[in-house]
């Protein structure tokens, strides 16, 4: 398993493994892909804001040679009026799956955003099915709340979807 994962700002480098990411239904994989999106919206996306603005985000996911091995992304939401959070997900290349890379990842990019941002509150979703992610998310300090039943619609179906989420108080005091 790497021990060198790190997180860095997306560059143009990565923008064609990126896209891969997004656009190809065979590298996003069976989880991954949600229909085919606007070409080029990533590309004009970087180029206007690189991908960081105050309410998300993405990042690199880059192993210790620094190369591209997948994204990290992250939202505001809303879960009261005054109480915004994070939401976040994952997507690596098919070559780099379950060698580790996501819940290093996921954990860097927990204790970035409290490191970095004032939130208490940093969640994630997962289809039901995919238990290699809730490991991952386990892994890295979330805690399982719940079913959010016909949640995400993928592939002509609802789905039912696992949330978990980890608290600053959990993760601040490691840092």
């Amino acid at each position: 398993m790497p021990d060198h994962v790190h997180l860095r700002p997306v560059a143009e480098k990565d923008l064609d493994l990126l896209e891969r990411l997004h656009e190809d239904s065979a590298e996003a994989g069976e989880l991954g892909f949600f229909g085919y999106r606007n070409p080029g919206l990533l590309r004009r996306q970087w180029a206007d804001q690189g991908f960081i603005s105050d309410k998300g985000g993405r990042l690199t996911v880059a192993g210790d040679d620094n190369r591209f091995v997948g994204e990290v992304q992250w939202h505001e939401v809303l879960q009261g009026p005054k109480s915004p959070c994070w939401n976040i997900g994952i997507s690596l290349l098919t070559a780099e799956r379950g060698k580790g890379y996501g819940k290093q990842a996921q954990r860097r990019l927990v204790e970035y955003l409290f490191a970095h941002t004032q939130v208490n509150r940093i969640e994630a979703g997962t289809e039901i099915v995919n238990i290699a992610e809730q490991r991952a998310l386990e892994w890295a300090g979330f805690t399982r709340e719940g079913v959010l039943r016909g949640a995400c619609f993928r592939n002509g179906r609802w789905r039912d979807m696992v949330m978990y989420s980890v608290l600053r108080a959990e993760v601040i005091g490691e840092l």
